[in-house]
């Protein structure tokens, strides 16, 4: 085939390709320093950071870990130190949540849970219900249950996972909530079930990184943040702890979240003004002067001590409920104090903080995918601005930033899969008769019946769980174009760009970040005999065969023994290989750019929509996890065994099994 110069868009939309490599590096590097996930056994304290061996102007001998009473056992309290406000967990019993907004005003006495007191008596004598709304008390019966789960080694595995358990578990819940038309705060009790049944990781205090977390990474609930050890407050801005500079307690800061609560200025990407905490006039109280106590003292003390500061920043995401993402943006240090008036009238502290050299990217990423996103032509190194020629709903830039190369080689952009036979002489597909949109917990829908009882998706359009075969809407069904059980069929929804890798061909990401169970894309080519399979395997690598999803695909489904109800229940999922076999060498779509990982970000299902036929159907990814804009997008291709058909894996995770296939 002759090679082109260019990536000029050719007949039936065609364009160049390449044969990517198919495995993946990491795109942001591990934090350095560490060996092992933090378990309860480790002191609160550690000091370890990753520009040297102990912290700038900070020697970490003079701090004195505070110590877990022995009365204590596993996961009874979430951290014990000096300060009560940080310790808020009390065996699970019943656990005190607020608006992410809101900053904790009347921090609960020593030796108190934060139910006990006033609040408490007043919630069980029956308050208000915009008493109860406002306060967000979420009185928990869960008891203490620590499990036995497999901990991965690696820190960042140990993290994914957790991460995946709360997700998993907080759309089990909503997906029930919705079908009883009930709102019962689903992410706060998928936090306090993992909580009380200890599953969580590097559980313990501690300035600078924290293992397994980097730089970039986002989140969509301050939950999230508190089980894996990044910020251990449900609520309040300001994470601190209280130690011993020799025969003196101090508090110091060690992470603190901008949520928009405040006056905080966040123009600079390596700059943040933060306001200080209190005063605000929430909780029914007065505004007034800001006091130098709590979380205001102890970023006082960390300025003169000159610790790190982990800094957690928020942006407007329109695409999640709370309309805010939070992004970590890595260690910063205190360089200045002050107070001024407010808007209102009243003193406030504030603090410049300055973001350590030498980091990944985290904010600023997102701020330049934004300014892409309003003005795609400001992306730099763009060979072409639609590789899909207007196939796609949102065009998909062609851009290399690593060498001279100049597109991938021929190749026919479709966006529906090719089959041997047309589609209207395949099973046809029975429709529902639900009149507008299919609702969840409505027994007389048979699309819902065709998915074990559930819609398989969200409010939000996630995938809840996935299933060894999904049945969407389809033309025979009365619902419309809007109803929740139409989300693959509508097309792609993100801003994608197929872009040039350093050692692995071309590869695909997004501008947006990806929320976990989003719907990515489809794979689409044209449907080929197994039995020429042997004789095609050499020469095409675009093949794709539905016999493998992988065991960390497998985790996304919630794990039975976290949800307390027996009406909770899910089946455990039994994984189902289908023959259908595609090759998009010749015709595809962004799917044939998806390069292989041992620890991947997006997996597989099959969906039927358009015919019945269950050996043939459409192969759709969805995101694992919560990836951040920028991050390239992997699935796992298989295990190799090092033959003459398998690839050396370049992925360079640590669970990296050396080949792929």
């Amino acid at each position: 085939m002759e090679r082109r110069s260019n990536c000029t868009p050719v007949a039936e939309n065609g364009v160049l390709d390449v044969k990517p490599l198919r495995s993946l590096a990491p795109m942001f590097p591990a934090p350095l320093g560490f060996d092992m996930v933090t378990r309860s056994n480790v002191p609160p304290l550690v000091c370890i950071s990753p520009f040297g061996s102990s912290l700038s102007g900070l020697d970490p001998s003079l701090f004195t870990p505070n110590k877990v009473p022995s009365s204590m056992n596993e996961g009874a309290a979430h951290v014990a130190t000096k300060s009560g406000a940080n310790s808020f967990w009390t065996g699970g019993a019943s656990i005190l949540l607020v608006d992410d907004d809101e900053e904790e005003e009347n921090p609960p006495s020593k030796g108190k849970s934060r139910t006990s007191g006033k609040r408490d008596k007043k919630l069980q004598a029956g308050s208000s219900g915009s008493d109860a709304k406002r306060k967000r008390l979420i009185k928990s019966s869960i008891k203490p249950l620590p499990l036995s789960l497999p901990m991965p080694d690696d820190p960042r595995e140990s993290v994914d996972m957790i991460l995946m358990n709360f997700d998993s578990l907080r759309r089990r819940l909503l997906q029930v909530d919705e079908a009883k038309d009930e709102s019962n705060h689903h992410y706060l009790k998928a936090g306090s079930i993992m909580s009380a049944r200890n599953v969580k990781t590097n559980v313990g205090k501690r300035i600078g990184s924290i293992p397994g977390v980097e730089v970039g990474d986002i989140f969509y609930f301050r939950f999230e943040m508190n089980l894996i050890g990044l910020h251990s407050l449900s609520m309040a801005g300001i994470d601190y702890l209280t130690t011993s500079f020799g025969d003196k307690d101090e508090p110091i800061a060690i992470c603190v979240v901008s949520s928009g609560g405040y006056e905080n200025e966040e123009d600079d990407i390596d700059v943040l003004i933060y306001s200080g905490q209190g005063g605000s006039g929430k909780n029914d109280k007065k505004p007034d002067n800001q006091k130098l106590e709590r979380g205001n003292l102890a970023l006082d003390r960390s300025f003169h001590r000159k610790n790190q500061i982990r800094v957690v920043r928020s942006a407007k995401d329109i695409n999640c409920p709370t309309g805010k993402i939070y992004i970590y943006d890595g260690l910063y240090m205190i360089e200045s104090s002050w107070t001024e008036k407010n808007k209102a009238g009243f003193n406030m502290f504030k603090y410049k903080l300055l973001r350590e050299p030498g980091q990944p990217d985290g904010i600023a990423i997102w701020k330049m995918t934004q300014k892409w996103k309003e003005n795609p032509s400001s992306r730099g190194k763009v060979i072409l601005p639609d590789i899909s020629s207007g196939a796609e709903n949102i065009p998909v830039c062609l851009v290399n930033d690593v060498d001279d190369e100049r597109g991938p080689n021929h190749f026919v952009y479709i966006t529906s899969v090719k089959y041997p036979h047309p589609i209207d002489m395949m099973k046809p597909l029975q429709g529902c008769m639900c009149l507008s949109v299919c609702l969840p917990g409505d027994m007389n829908c048979s699309c819902a019946n065709h998915n074990g009882g559930d819609l398989p998706y969200n409010s939000m359009g996630l995938l809840v769980c996935r299933k060894p075969l999904i049945y969407e809407c389809c033309s025979s069904c009365q619902c419309t174009f809007n109803c929740r059980n139409r989300v693959t069929l509508k097309g792609i929804r993100l801003h994608f760009e197929v872009f040039r890798t350093s050692d692995r061909g071309w590869g695909l990401r997004s501008w947006d970040p990806i929320r976990a169970g989003t719907f990515i894309c489809e794979y689409t080519g044209e449907v080929i005999d197994r039995s020429k399979l042997e004789d095609e395997i050499e020469e095409d690598e675009y093949i794709f065969q539905a016999t493998y999803l992988g065991e960390k695909a497998m985790g996304f489904n919630c794990r039975p023994e976290l949800l307390e109800e027996a009406e909770l229940s899910t089946e455990t999922e039994v994984f189902r290989s289908f023959p259908i076999t595609l090759s998009a060498k010749n015709s595809g779509n962004i799917a044939r750019f998806i390069n292989h990982s041992c620890s991947p970000n997006v997996f597989w299902q099959p969906v039927l929509y358009d015919h019945g036929d269950e050996e043939y159907p459409h192969i759709m990814f969805f995101a694992m996890k919560h990836i951040p804009p920028m991050t390239e997008l992997t699935y796992d291709y298989g295990p190799g065994t090092g033959s003459i058909h398998n690839k050396k894996c370049l992925c360079a995770a640590p669970i990296c099994r050396g080949y792929f296939g």
